[in-house]
């Protein structure tokens, strides 16, 4: 009994001897390359010679060009003209005269309404007034012979007066007489309905056959004008003295102030305009002020209540220091970016950054031109450790280093990974 307890613990003091044995040499590795204590080498996990193997990242240069400040929100398509054309008179419809989604031009006949009903109101007005102008020009004549006979002493001057303002009251009769034989007119013009504006007309809300008047609320159909259209946005009012110099100062050299029409998902441009005009008051509910800019819209590509996001240049940035936004990191010191030395060693600089425009961001100090930034591998870096600098992944795939903020190919923005944060170099 005495001899297996001596066995046993012979064994486990071998055992143990030998698991320190293989991590001593490990940690020490670690330790010097600056990597985590619990065994792992950067750019590498597990023991032996694994862990001297340099971390893998891919950089980009800091390259000075143009860069615009652009300022990007959430806007609404906006006919700039939009009608609802209702009957003006009330009768039966009898035809429409147009095809739904269709371009009508201004005067087009759209529907008709049943005339018959007007032209007979004409006719009866028109010979109300051919009756009162025969009474009128007996009245006339009338007048003529008083005017002889006075002259003559053979009637009273009150005779003569009298007939005077008769013919004046028949006067009075035809002119009303006349203004309905128009009013007649203009009803029976109504009969035909005509578009008011040049636009798109949408889908018919009443077919032939049925009744309308000209009280009924929908209408018979929607124009809407989309060539120009319009795109209404609201900015925060911090940006409103920048948006009101660069239009004023735009006006003053008379150009356009551009604006552009991205989709939804930023990915396509739709339309290229200017800024047409800023609201006179701020919304208090929401601190923000409505512009609208306008577009052309030839090619038909916005449509009414579309979203879309408007860009707004409002500066062009000559001459800046430029990286991708991938190759800026966060952590307790604030904002850096690991630059690769040509010997291929990582350093920590501390950044203070300008405008981002896209996927590009502009540095007004911490970098210089040519110098290398890591825009993918970030998560395992540390400063003065040893990199090796790989490819970009090719496209639809990612790089088996997974770098917060981290691009794919073509300079896409890579999914994030949830598990992996960029870890923080300790402040200088």
């Amino acid at each position: 009994m005495f001899s297996l307890r001596n066995k046993i613990i012979c064994a486990v003091l071998l055992i143990g001897g030998g698991v320190w044995y293989f991590m001593k040499p490990s940690a020490e590795v670690a330790a010097t390359a600056g990597g985590t204590p619990g065994g792992a080498a950067p750019g590498g996990m597990g023991f032996g010679k694994g862990a001297l193997r340099p971390a893998a990242v891919v950089v980009a240069p800091v390259v000075q060009g143009e860069i615009s400040v652009i300022n990007s929100t959430l806007g609404t398509v906006v006919p700039y003209s939009t009608v609802t054309v209702r009957a003006q008179v009330d009768g039966r419809l009898v035809s429409v005269d147009f095809k739904e989604g269709e371009i009508v031009k201004e005067g087009q006949l759209l529907a008709q309404i049943d005339p018959r009903p007007y032209e007979a109101a004409l006719q009866l007005a028109q010979g109300q007034v051919d009756r009162d102008s025969a009474t009128l020009r007996n009245a006339r004549i009338d007048l003529q012979r008083y005017e002889t006979l006075l002259k003559q002493d053979s009637i009273a001057p009150q005779q003569y007066d009298a007939q005077k303002e008769l013919v004046k009251q028949y006067e009075g009769t035809v002119l009303a007489e006349q203004g309905s034989v128009k009013a007649a007119q203009v009803q029976l013009d109504f009969t035909k309905i005509k578009a008011p504006m040049t636009g798109r007309v949408g889908l018919r809300l009443v077919d032939a056959g049925n009744v309308v008047h000209a009280s009924d609320p929908n209408g018979l159909l929607v124009i809407t004008q989309m060539q120009p259209a319009t795109a209404v946005f609201a900015v925060p009012q911090v940006f409103i003295p920048q948006f009101v110099s660069r239009f004023k100062a735009a006006k003053e050299a008379k150009t356009k102030l551009l604006v552009e029409a991205w989709d939804s998902d930023n990915h396509h441009l739709l339309a290229k305009g200017y800024l047409d005009s800023i609201d006179n008051q701020i919304d208090t509910t929401t601190g923000t002020v409505k512009m609208r800019a306008v577009f052309s819209n030839e090619d038909e590509d916005l449509f009414a209540n579309q979203f879309v996001n408007v860009r707004t240049v409002l500066e062009v940035i000559p001459d800046a220091l430029i990286i991708p936004t991938s190759g800026v990191q966060n952590g307790s010191i604030g904002t850096f970016a690991y630059v690769v030395t040509e010997d291929k060693i990582v350093k920590v600089r501390k950044l203070e950054l300008g405008t981002t425009n896209g996927n590009r961001v502009a540095v007004l100090s911490g970098l210089n031109v040519g110098e290398n930034v890591v825009i993918d591998g970030a998560d395992k870096l540390r400063d003065g450790i040893k990199v090796e600098i790989g490819e970009a992944a090719p496209s639809g795939k990612r790089r088996g280093s997974k770098g917060a903020g981290g691009k794919g190919a073509g300079g896409a923005p890579a999914a994030p990974n949830a598990d992996a944060k960029p870890m923080a170099p300790a402040a200088k």
